[in-house]
């Protein structure tokens, strides 16, 4: 009887050993493996830090959807990012440096083109505080939702607005070169 218990016991705790991690972890800070939106199963790229004047400000994770490659991140195909805080930031300042970091990769007319989108976007950002997690999920044909806490905020339309605002993190100009090719999966 004995042995049978710890056949069952053994067992048990080697299928929660190999079972693989749900979360993935960086600074203290978990990322579920998989999300789901709208239906379409997006999977975790890549985790990362990013630091600015030698501080800490966020950690984020990149989602792709089933099947899309790293290569295709600013492609019309689903894709999720999320940033959690370190520090507090207020929402009024989101917007000139999402307008920066987006002037810097696209051409001066897509910017004014996008614009109406932009000036949207940058005014549903509210206040951080160290622990708040923004997000901004594409799905193609609804648009890129900004949710704060999971939290939704608010849509923009547009394959063109979400090709814009995510190439802050995957442009050819990102936000941080090393922060860009931890959340695709290439620097770890």
């Amino acid at each position: 009887m004995k042995l049978i218990k710890f056949a069952v016991v053994f067992t048990l705790l080697a299928t929660f050993a190999s079972a693989p991690a749900q979360t993935a972890e960086i600074e203290g800070v978990k990322f579920s493996k998989t999300y789901n939106a709208d239906g379409k199963n997006l999977r975790l790229t890549g985790v990362g830090l990013l630091r600015y004047w030698g501080f800490k400000a966020y950690t984020g994770a990149l989602y792709l959807e089933e099947g899309a490659s790293p290569d295709a991140a600013l492609s019309d195909t689903a894709k999720r990012i999320e940033l959690e805080y370190f520090r507090a930031i207020k929402g009024e300042d989101f917007g000139p440096a999402t307008d920066k970091s987006i002037a810097k990769n696209v051409d001066a007319q897509t910017f004014e083109r996008l614009r109406p989108q932009i000036d949207h976007h940058n005014s549903l950002y509210r206040d951080v505080q160290p622990g708040d997690r923004y997000s901004l999920t594409y799905i193609p044909g609804r648009g890129t939702e900004l949710a704060l806490n999971d939290e939704p905020i608010g849509v923009i339309e547009g394959a063109e607005f979400a090709q814009a605002v995510f190439s802050i993190w995957l442009g050819s100009k990102p936000i941080n070169d090393s922060f860009k090719k931890q959340i695709l999966g290439l620097e770890v």
